[in-house]
């Protein structure tokens, strides 16, 4: 009996450790299916797969930028990964972005090569833009002669988790335009953008994981409020048209997202005007 006490405790300490350091950003949590693995800034600064990156135009520090990596592929080995699912990435702030795993999973040169960079305490990251921290201590950055094709959200900042999750579609079903839309219909490729783009900072019908914007038809969508002018300005450049307190939202430039996605993210926001959840 008392060994069994013994174990629990020594249990619950570890539980509490974990959840300590991943609350002050020293450690990087990886769940795979049921399968869980931590690794701190330490573990991860002296593993010999970890080396010196150079980013030319790092995306959130708008400059080229270089890191102590480990590739993330590596992180993965020996791991089973669900099919048709993807590997959520969640943020200290509540940002929450989707990858796919056979873009996280490529060792490829010739495309993009996903790589988690670690902030060494001893050497510390600049601030980022117009912020007071920075990216640190996790960073999902991409290499590769692909990685121009990885979109901005897609390089998550600040990361505490990184968890297996069903594709966005499947896990959360107020996502969806009517089954009997074409699959060419403009709305369909305006939801893959939403998902990619918009989905990381918020909800929509009150579907997915992060928290850092409003929910975007709930009780309102964008549509009903913004002229259109007004709203692919808005998206464009958020500062150009408002501010408020601890405004989150960046500025997306073409190489981000060009006027033609942007009108198709607004195509599908007012498609979903009308179908709201209840």
């Amino acid at each position: 009996m008392l060994k069994r006490i013994l174990s629990l405790v020594i249990l619950l300490a570890a539980l509490s450790m974990h959840v300590a350091l991943a609350e002050d950003g020293r450690q990087l949590t990886l769940t795979i299916g049921q399968e869980t693995r931590h690794f701190t800034r330490d573990v991860l600064l002296s593993r010999p797969d970890t080396k010196t990156v150079s980013i030319a135009r790092d995306i959130a520090y708008g400059k080229p930028m270089t890191f102590r990596a480990v590739p993330l592929a590596r992180l993965l080995e020996g791991l089973t990964l669900p099919p048709d699912y993807v590997l959520e990435a969640v943020a200290s702030d509540g940002f929450a972005t989707q990858l796919p795993l056979d873009l996280v999973t490529n060792s490829d040169p010739t495309k993009a090569v996903a790589y988690v960079a670690i902030e060494d305490p001893a050497k510390p990251w600049p601030a980022l833009p117009n912020k007071k921290v920075s990216a640190g201590p996790f960073y999902i950055v991409w290499l590769g002669d692909g990685a121009a094709s990885v979109r901005s959200e897609q390089w998550p900042y600040q990361v505490i988790s990184l968890t297996t999750q069903e594709a966005p579609a499947k896990r959360w079903p107020a996502l969806a335009v009517d089954a009997a839309l074409p699959a060419t219909d403009p709305v369909r490729a305006g939801q893959t953008l939403f998902v990619t783009q918009c989905m990381a900072c918020h909800k929509l019908n009150r579907a997915g994981s992060a928290d850092v914007g409003p929910d975007l038809n709930l009780p309102m969508n964008p549509t009903e409020y913004f002229q259109p002018a007004a709203l692919e300005r808005y998206i464009r450049d958020p500062a150009s048209v408002r501010h408020w307190p601890e405004q989150k939202m960046p500025a997306f430039d073409q190489a981000n997202l060009s006027d033609r996605e942007i009108a198709l993210i607004i195509r599908y926001l007012g498609y979903m005007a009308s179908r709201k959840v209840k």
